[in-house]
């Protein structure tokens, strides 16, 4: 077990740290941003006038993505039921609505292509320094665990990373369940385990699993996003080992 120190806040005891990945390990703004804007276009060309709406609900304004929006922090289910929930409004049945939704961010994605999304600078060289003084590493996130496997594989993350989880059925942020079913994938318990992550939603999630604390990032500089963290940081770079 080691310290971590983050500002003037010191977490003892600690054998393993949750990354989130959107917005925390990756910077993946473009691409977010260019499948809202993507799907939110094709169920347009279906049903004229909810695109504008769509785009809103996303948490896109004019070319600007709210990263405590919708398409920034919830679930690929979740963003599909949110966009089937407008197409439903013009009168469409609830199940045509959900495979409305769901055709048009699939065909968003491969209209997109798949480049991978940069990480944020210094991720790489943080994960790789918390690994090699012992601590278990893991990625929990609200993108499925296929995106979770395939950002790994990228980034060729796979020597630090033994964790690769993500959404797909069931539960998801900021449901407790979910920190506690990755900590006892990992073999350690909430009570020394860290949660860094970009959103309320991360934060939520791991201080009602009872995790060590609560470390939000903020590349973006708003803090707001990550009401009810222990500490805030702007780099990663800001999670230091305290040497014995």
């Amino acid at each position: 077990m080691v310290t971590i120190k983050c500002g003037n806040i010191k977490f003892p005891n600690i054998q393993a740290i949750l990354f989130d990945k959107n917005g925390t390990l990756e910077d993946s703004e473009t691409y977010l941003r260019s499948l809202a804007q993507r799907g939110a276009r094709l169920i347009d060309a279906q049903i004229p006038g909810i695109g504008e709406p769509l785009l809103m609900a996303f948490g896109i304004n004019g070319n600007n993505l709210d990263p405590a929006g919708l398409i920034s922090v919830a679930s690929r289910r979740e963003t599909e039921v949110a966009a089937a929930a407008y197409i439903a409004e013009t009168g469409r049945g609830w199940f045509e609505s959900l495979e409305i939704a769901r055709q048009a961010l699939d065909e968003a994605e491969k209209y997109i292509g798949r480049t991978p999304s940069p990480l944020f600078v210094g991720s790489l060289e943080v994960l790789k320094y918390l690994r090699e003084r012992g601590l278990k590493l893991g990625i929990l996130s609200a993108a499925t665990t296929q995106e979770v496997r395939k950002f790994v594989a990228d980034h060729q993350l796979s020597d630090y990373i033994q964790l690769e989880m993500g959404v797909d059925e069931g539960p998801s942020k900021p449901d407790p369940i979910l920190f506690v079913q990755a900590c006892q994938a990992l073999g350690v318990e909430p009570s020394t385990t860290l949660m860094v992550g970009d959103s309320v939603g991360d934060m939520q999630m791991a201080r009602n699993a009872k995790a060590a604390g609560c470390i939000g990032i903020t590349w973006v500089g708003k803090s707001e996003n990550v009401q009810g963290a222990d500490v805030v940081i702007h780099q990663l770079e800001e999670i230091q080992i305290l040497e014995a």
